[in-house]
């Protein structure tokens, strides 16, 4: 659908910018108010979500529940469940018995509601955004040439691959594990494959080479920086620390606390699964029976230095605990690395109107603003160092998109729970 030009008289009461599961879920819940009138606008020509990663069974590690609205709106026509019943698959989702849907099945669903959808605008790129003093207005402009105008804006550009400053520049065909599905068949005819990193998109390639490393004949790595392949913590009361309680408890703690508390929390939702950890085993177990495998699982490794030259990959690696130094040749190496925030660049002119932290980072309120009226500007899964592992959180998306719509109306739309854990986290 090709999108009208927008005329200048017109102005939203808000822009959605970027479209990942957040930002598309706050369009379905949107959607059937009235009293709201927003729109959603997408650099791609359509939805897009991990296709680097739709490997065979790999699965969310949330269950159908943290879908796009159900946590808000169990009746939403936007439901994973209306999904499988339009598709003819609820009663065979009913007989899986398996609460996690597959990631490739999730991504349908998606792109399915986002087909449903008359506020999203995709192939529509955000070059610009200013801020107009006399109308109290944003002024979204596009590389197409439009402009839309509106009272909020919801930044919901997401997070990009990360590429370690050793790898920076490297050169060859070394890829980020977001495009791992689409390089897989040229990286399997390599001598030897490497891969770094330490969480779950690692733990599903290394499963994924180690099946066919007999019939390919390559020679596979695993390295990470961590001490060891730490499962993802998935115990119930830990998965309180995904309620409002605990939000309020962590954005209140002291700045420098909130960021020491980060770094030890990456367990709680970077971490591998359980049963993928034991299937490994048990594949390394299997294929070993006929002889030793040639693979090896480094920890405790950081890669300092990498360089490339004519086809092969030198990389080189600390034992952080033995304090020693050693390389590794690889003719084939896929960065695992996970994905970080980078601030879009189309908000440099509102930079006055933003809101940072002692670190430059966006001070983002309890409600998710970041502008300086605490109500303007409202942010998606950018808050690690302020809402905790709520941030990136499938099953908090709901939630915080309930409170923004209440910010966006001025009353609750959405009934918005305040308690919900058995713990107390504060004394």
């Amino acid at each position: 659908m090709t999108a009208l030009p927008e005329p200048r008289s017109k102005a939203y009461d808000f822009v959605g910018i970027g479209l990942g599961p957040f930002n598309l879920g706050l369009a379905c819940l949107t959607e059937p108010i009235d009293a709201l009138d927003g729109v959603f606008l997408e650099s791609k020509p359509d939805f897009e979500w991990h296709a680097g990663m739709f490997l065979d069974g790999a699965h969310l590690q949330t269950p159908f529940m943290s879908d796009l609205v159900t946590l808000a709106d169990p009746t939403s026509p936007y439901s994973f469940l209306n999904y499988l019943k339009e598709k003819g698959r609820l009663y065979s989702f009913y007989i899986r018995e398996n609460f996690y849907p597959l990631r490739v099945e999730y991504d349908d669903y998606c792109r399915w509601a986002a087909g449903k959808l008359s506020s999203v605008r995709f192939s529509t790129t955000v070059a610009e955004v200013t801020y107009d003093e006399t109308d109290a207005l944003y002024a979204v402009r596009t590389t197409g040439g439009d402009v839309y105008r509106a009272r909020r804006l919801v930044l919901g550009t997401g997070t990009s691959p990360y590429v370690p400053a050793a790898c920076a520049d490297l050169g060859g065909d070394v890829l980020h594990n977001s495009r791992y599905m689409q390089h897989r068949a040229e990286l399997q005819k390599k001598d030897s494959i490497t891969i770094v990193g330490s969480g779950q998109s690692a733990a599903e390639i290394y499963l994924d080479l180690l099946g066919e490393i007999d019939v390919r004949g390559y020679r596979l790595n695993w390295v990470t920086r961590s001490p060891r392949f730490f499962p993802l913590e998935y115990t119930k009361l830990t998965l309180e620390m995904t309620s409002p309680e605990y939000i309020d408890y962590f954005r209140a703690l002291p700045e420098d606390t909130r960021y020491r508390l980060t770094a030890q929390q990456k367990g709680l939702f970077k971490g591998i699964d359980g049963d993928l950890v034991n299937e490994i085993f048990d594949l390394l177990y299997q294929k070993n029976l006929g002889g030793p495998v040639p693979t090896r699982l480094l920890t405790n490794s950081s890669l300092n230095d990498a360089t490339y030259d004519n086809g092969t990959y030198t990389l080189s690696f600390r034992q952080e605990e033995q304090e020693k130094d050693f390389t590794l040749e690889s003719q084939g190496l896929v960065l695992a690395t996970g994905y970080h925030y980078a601030e879009p660049a189309f908000l440099a002119p509102i930079q006055d109107r933003l809101v940072r932290d002692s670190r430059g980072s966006f001070d983002v309120a309890r409600n998710y603003a970041i502008d300086v009226t605490g109500r303007g500007v409202f942010l998606q899964n950018a808050g690690v160092h302020t809402h905790s592992i709520t941030s990136p959180d499938l099953g908090m998306g709901a939630y915080r998109n309930s409170s923004i719509i209440s910010e966006l109306l001025g009353s609750e739309y959405y009934p918005v729970e305040k308690t919900i854990a058995f713990q107390e986290f504060a004394v």
